[in-house]
């Protein structure tokens, strides 16, 4: 990991300021017009302490490379992939690192359409069977989004997907070692969908 404790790239910004950043990133990586490149100068730039200004949370689909989907360089933000974006402790002990050590104010769950390990979630319910190995794990966490939607549900999928993100920020948000600086509003927890045909990335509402 490493770092300087308490310092990051965004000193003296705030959680508006960092998802702003994202998001226009986002919308130079949409319009063909990305500033940031796989560039090893770029990488030499940040060899020293890192300094980030937001950990993004998403899913292993390969066709979801998060620092590209931002237009973001070498150093800018710390990225975690797990399939469904599924929390274990290993992924809240990394987050809170990175809030509590690197003084991250922006923690972005991005989850996206056509998901797979939702897809698997779906099928489990559906059928009645449950997959073996640690598969069943990710079917388990990510169920109660489906069976909040409802299996028997024609759109259950897509909806599924967002119930999904909005409960993994909610829990995030909740974290133990979270909680008191997302109250203080130091820290932001939000969520968000990549469209995978345009490669939009859309907040979503964490209320609804």
């Amino acid at each position: 990991m490493g770092g300087t404790p308490g310092q990051g790239r965004q000193a003296g910004g705030t959680p508006r300021a960092a998802l702003a950043d994202l998001l226009a990133g986002n919308r130079r990586f949409v319009s063909g017009q990305p500033i940031h490149g796989h560039d090893v100068t770029a990488a030499a730039a940040a060899s020293g302490d890192q300094q980030p200004y937001a950990v993004v949370l998403g899913c292993i689909d390969s066709r979801v490379p998060l620092e590209a989907i931002f237009d973001q360089t070498f150093g800018a933000i710390c990225v975690i992939r797990t399939g469904g974006h599924v929390l274990d402790r290993a992924v809240c002990g990394s987050i809170e690192y990175v809030v509590g050590q690197l003084g991250v104010p922006l923690v972005l769950v991005l989850g996206h359409e056509r998901c797979g390990a939702v897809g698997a979630a779906v099928d489990a319910l559906r059928t009645g069977e449950r997959p073996g190995g640690s598969l069943a794990y990710l079917v388990d966490e990510i169920a109660p989004a489906v069976t909040d939607v409802g299996f028997d549900d024609p759109a259950v999928h897509p909806l599924a997907i967002r119930r999904h993100v909005r409960r993994t920020v909610r829990m995030l948000r909740e974290d133990d070692l979270l909680a008191g600086p997302v109250a203080a509003g130091r820290v932001a927890v939000t969520g968000g969908l990549y469209d995978l045909a345009t490669g939009e990335v859309a907040l979503l509402d964490p209320g609804s």
